[in-house]
């Protein structure tokens, strides 16, 4: 990431101001909406659609765009260290994908994601507007070694769930504690066989379509909200 990050939307860019975590360094929005309640007592510019399209890379601004210093990345301890559901994402490439994890991760409570140094794209401005901000309020670390990071999680008594559709447990039946780790693999292969072997255990996702494939962050949403429900927290 580059010093100077961008983060555009309406959402994205409300939650980065209320969160608080980043310099924001300039925020530019059409001038329809330069009062917009939310933006009272911030430094706002206006400009017109093009421009705020040429700034965000994409015409998907909703007429807002903010200039931020660098996504706030956290220790593995920090996450470890918190209350709440942990998301681990053993090799999810799809920044969409990310986004939409870390959106359903903070509606159903988690602390913060692990994330792969290599192979994952962080946080990126299409994460950031597809987790409508909800990455802004998450503690994210990226890890060099993930099986390192299970590792490190267990020892600190945190039970490692996977998701796996050859898993032995309906994710229902798991009892998934409410400060589980849940891990997931990438979009296409899965948790890699080193990864699974990490987890204490394996969950599946009974389906009933003929298409046997449920988006990541649909997957993720399941088992998060599970999460602590069977084990009387």
């Amino acid at each position: 990431m580059s010093e100077r990050d961008v983060v555009y939307g309406r959402n994205p860019v409300r939650e980065l101001l209320r969160a608080g975590r980043r310099d924001v360094r300039e925020v530019l929005v059409l001038e329809r909406l330069a009062r917009e309640p939310w933006l009272k007592g911030v430094r706002v510019r206006t400009a017109d659609k093009s421009t705020l399209g040429r700034l965000a890379g994409t015409s998907d601004h909703q007429g807002v765009v903010a200039f931020t210093g660098p996504y706030p990345y956290v220790t593995a301890a920090d996450v470890l260290e918190g209350a709440g559901p942990i998301v681990c994402l053993d090799g999810a490439q799809d920044p969409r994908n990310l986004g939409a994890i870390c959106r359903v991760a903070d509606a159903a409570g988690a602390h913060g994601l692990a994330i792969t140094s290599r192979g994952s794209p962080g946080v990126t401005p299409v994460v950031c507007k597809a987790s409508a901000g909800a990455v802004e309020h998450l503690a994210v670390t990226r890890c060099d070694s993930m099986a390192g990071f299970l590792l490190e999680a267990r020892q600190a008594g945190r039970t490692v769930v996977g998701t796996d559709p050859d898993g032995t447990v309906d994710y229902r039946a798991a009892a998934i504690p409410a400060d589980a780790v849940v891990v997931l693999g990438s979009e296409g292969a899965g948790l890699r066989p080193r990864i699974a072997a990490a987890c204490d255990t394996l969950v599946a996702i009974p389906m009933r379509g003929r298409v046997q494939s449920l988006n990541i962050s649909v997957a993720a949403g399941l088992v998060l909200f599970e999460a602590g429900r069977g084990a009387g927290s």
